[in-house]
């Protein structure tokens, strides 16, 4: 038996709207938003009293999507540092492919989103960097160079 596709990933956030914004000004389309709760998700996650909002976004014309969940109970917990460097264990970033980088970043900067390091060119294939959007989410950029 084969996968057959990755459906999304999720992000647990404390401002919800805040980064359906900034996902939205990306690129990506929102799917839906509302509450999710009861004791199906509980057994499911393996959290009990769980009460949360949860948005889907997907990358428009394309099979990628992003969920997002804001636990109003139990409270989210923060494992490491909001602004965890590059080299910390576990998901580090998410990484789209854009027809223009200079303009997302500067469409992702009206929602504070500010460059982890600096747009770089890796041969003659690709224009990346790594943005940080609020909560500390890190997305990557790469433009395809023609």
């Amino acid at each position: 038996m084969a996968i057959r596709r990755m459906d999304n990933v999720l992000i647990v956030v404390e401002d919800i709207d805040a980064v359906i914004a900034f996902f939205v000004e990306l690129g990506m389309e929102l799917e839906g938003k509302g509450p999710v709760e009861g004791r199906w998700v509980e057994r499911i996650i393996g959290v009990d009293d769980v009460r949360q909002d949860v948005a889907m976004l997907r990358v428009p014309g394309g099979p990628g999507k992003i969920e997002l969940a804001k636990f109003h109970a139990p409270k989210a917990i923060r494992s490491e540092p909001a602004d965890a460097p590059a080299n910390t264990l576990g998901i580090r970033r998410v990484m789209f492919a854009v027809d223009d980088i200079d303009d997302v970043i500067a469409r992702l900067r009206t929602h504070g989103a500010e460059l982890v390091g600096t747009v770089e060119r890796f041969e003659n294939i690709f224009r990346l960097c790594y943005v940080r959007g609020p909560e500390g989410i890190v997305v990557g950029l790469a433009e395809e160079l023609t």
